[in-house]
């Protein structure tokens, strides 16, 4: 059986369990739907289990229990913290990590309608991420670049979307590309805050999930939220409140907020197309922020 025939169910789960944490055996095993390199299944209320399906290598799980520990005591906000480890066997030959759930509803099915206070709570939670990271912290080899550095994947997604106002799009990444280095420390930095992976309930930011690709650099790849995630005409409040954004970082972020918006639309047309890992509901919600991310100009 290879990588891609690997067929989790809720009876597999179950067997992992009983081998390795029987303890947790009887709680209740509830599928949850999306996910692509990793799937997640309900354990009990409190609970989660996430299965390594399509991620070629443990390493996005094992970043995690090495430093989700570390990291969550200090943030507002809920994330999925480590409880027990599942090690591949003959039954799995992959990874596994029971995890606390985070309640509420994933954003890309959800929406926020109190958006001063989604601004304001998502700046406080990245201002308690970015802080200085340490020596050994994860360094990423795809993501935390200065925009000049990701051209060829903007490209990329800006041709295969083909949107009709490709001209400001392309000056938005050029002012970003033209943008002063990110000079500080290397900070902590989530790396994937898109609609999937932030958590919302009662109209607004309730959690942070997802840091499979968290990496110390550049904060601007956080900072793009502001447009990506949070409603029309809040991302200047985002900004004053999280107050350590300097022009530089703001035109990072912005371009980068565009990449990503460009990405989102991708997804959606792959959807679309019935092409794997596609995500239909993604295109309206990548021209969305696409929109937020040109308005702003």
């Amino acid at each position: 059986m290879t990588d891609t025939e690997l067929e989790i169910t809720a009876d597999l789960v179950r067997d992992l369990l009983r081998e390795q944490h029987p303890d947790l055996a009887e709680l209740a095993v509830r599928e949850v739907a999306g996910g692509w390199g990793n799937q997640m299944w309900r354990l009990g209320d409190e609970l989660s289990v996430r299965m390594q399906r399509m991620d070629p290598t443990p390493e996005l799980q094992l970043k995690e229990r090495r430093w989700l520990p570390v990291l969550a005591p200090r943030l507002p906000l809920p994330v999925p913290t480590p409880v027990r480890f599942g090690e591949p066997s003959e039954r799995f030959p992959k990874h596994w990590t029971v995890m606390t759930w985070v309640p509420g509803e994933p954003l890309d099915h959800g929406s926020i309608s109190r958006g001063a206070h989604a601004a304001d709570t998502l700046a406080g939670f990245l201002q308690a991420l970015h802080v200085e990271a340490p020596a050994d912290a994860p360094i990423s080899l795809d993501r935390g670049a200065h925009p000049r550095d990701c051209t060829v994947g903007f490209e990329r997604f800006l041709q295969a979307v083909a949107p009709d106002d490709i001209a400001d799009i392309r000056d938005i990444w050029a002012d970003a590309v033209a943008a002063p280095a990110w000079e500080g420390p290397p900070v902590w930095v989530h790396g994937d805050l898109h609609p999937a992976n932030v958590v919302v309930s009662d109209g607004t930011l309730s959690g942070i999930i997802d840091f499979g690709d968290m990496f110390a650099g550049d904060p601007a790849w956080d900072l793009a939220a502001a447009w990506v995630l949070l409603p029309e005409g809040t991302a200047a409040r985002f900004f004053d409140t999280y107050g350590r954004a300097d022009e530089a970082a703001i035109r990072r972020a912005r371009g980068l907020a565009a990449m990503k918006s460009l990405f989102l639309m991708l997804m959606g047309q792959n959807g679309d197309r019935g092409l794997p890992g596609g995500k239909p509901h993604w295109g309206p919600a990548g021209r969305a922020a696409l929109d937020r991310v040109l308005k702003a100009a």
